[in-house]
């Protein structure tokens, strides 16, 4: 990774055991910087363990556990995945266990949603958000970003916030997932796909963080990061299906007029403060009783309903402006390092890697 200087000592990945923080430390490890992954269980460490690094073993809510995992590091990039109440709850035993071991910066990976799934044409990061949206994830982003501001008021630990659009590539459910869809013939469109997708490949995620690690004067600040072509979401799974031999241009398209756009009774439960209070085994209790109510009612005879489409989806596909990223450019250097074309590329070959019918093999 071009053009970043390494930090002073040593880079903890909080996080490392998910898709964006196993590349984080995949990359920053092989570009030579000293890096520590942390995760919450051992069994997280079956793809950073390859690499012998010394990993630490910590719960994100467990602020003493933290304190001696971030011990002795100088930055930390924080890639926690989960639901809302881990997202904004593990905010703060975060960054007062990065203050007590005298952390310098955290890299906090937030989310390009923080502005919606469709933001209108000139958002950018001076653009107001809000937490009262209809998608509880993207609540959950906004409100993890207001609290970590907030204890950086009263702690040294500099802060810098990167809000990436869908990450696709290896490991992604952007690219796998969609391939598991495109099998089951679950796949679709809305609108024909023609919305602007803001996507970014994972490797340009990763070179953003890595820049955000070293920049100067940048405490406190936000950037939205993006691949440097606007693509469509046509465009996204073009290449996935052609990659596995099905004709995109049959995948079943649905009018955004005939979507839903009320968020569903059990995303509504799951993101209210009421549900989070339920202890955790009955909250599993309850999701299990969900799942076999809705498998019950969605068995239909095969090929015989059009995909379901999520409000989500239906945001995302009809999504009409393309995120800037400019502010990036000039306050760390970002400029994405891995194109469009060649992260499909690399996204396929990945697929053929992982056992998918990829026709004819990867292109690698």
């Amino acid at each position: 990774m071009e053009g970043c200087d390494v930090t002073s000592g040593p880079i903890a990945v909080l996080g490392a055991g998910g898709f964006i923080g196993n590349r984080v430390v995949e990359m920053l490890h092989l570009d030579g910087a000293p890096v520590i992954p942390i995760v919450r269980q051992p069994s997280s460490l079956v793809l950073p363990g390859r690499f012998d690094l010394p990993a630490r073993i910590a719960n994100a809510f467990d602020e003493n556990a933290l304190t001696e995992a971030f011990a002795g590091c100088d930055t930390a990039v924080i890639a926690i995945a989960g639901d809302p109440r881990t997202l904004v709850g593990s905010v703060t035993p975060v960054y007062r266990a990065a203050d007590s071991a005298g952390v310098r910066r955290l890299v906090h990976l937030s989310t390009a949603s923080v502005h919606g799934q469709a933001p209108l044409a000139g958002t950018d990061e001076t653009t107001p958000l809000s937490d009262r949206q209809q998608i509880p994830y993207n609540n959950a982003k906004v409100r993890a970003e207001r609290q970590l501001l907030r204890c950086g008021e009263s702690g040294s630990v500099e802060t810098v916030l990167l809000r990436p659009g869908i990450v696709y590539g290896p490991r992604s459910n952007w690219t796998g997932g969609l391939a598991d869809e495109m099998l089951a013939g679950a796949a679709s469109l809305v609108e024909g796909g023609r919305g602007i997708c803001n996507g970014i490949y994972v490797d340009n995620v990763v070179h953003a963080i890595r820049l955000a690690l070293t920049a100067p004067g940048v405490d406190r600040q936000a950037y939205l990061i993006g691949d440097a072509e606007t693509i469509t979401w046509r465009d996204l799974y073009g290449p996935i299906a052609a990659g596995l031999g099905i004709d995109l241009d049959l995948l079943p398209t649905t009018s955004a007029s005939a979507v839903s756009r009320r968020v569903p009774m059990v995303d509504r439960v799951r993101g209210s403060a009421a549900f989070r209070l339920v202890p955790a085994p009955v909250r599993a209790g309850m999701k299990a009783a969900y799942r076999t109510h809705r498998d019950a009612r969605q068995k239909v005879p095969s090929g015989s309903a059009v995909p379901t489409v999520t409000l989500e989806k239906a945001l995302l596909h009809t999504c009409a402006y393309k995120l800037p990223w400019s502010k990036a450019r000039q306050d760390l250097g970002y400029q994405p390092l891995v194109s469009f074309a060649d992260g499909c590329r690399r996204s396929v070959a990945w697929l053929d890697f992982a056992g998918y019918p990829v026709h004819g093999g990867s292109a690698a």
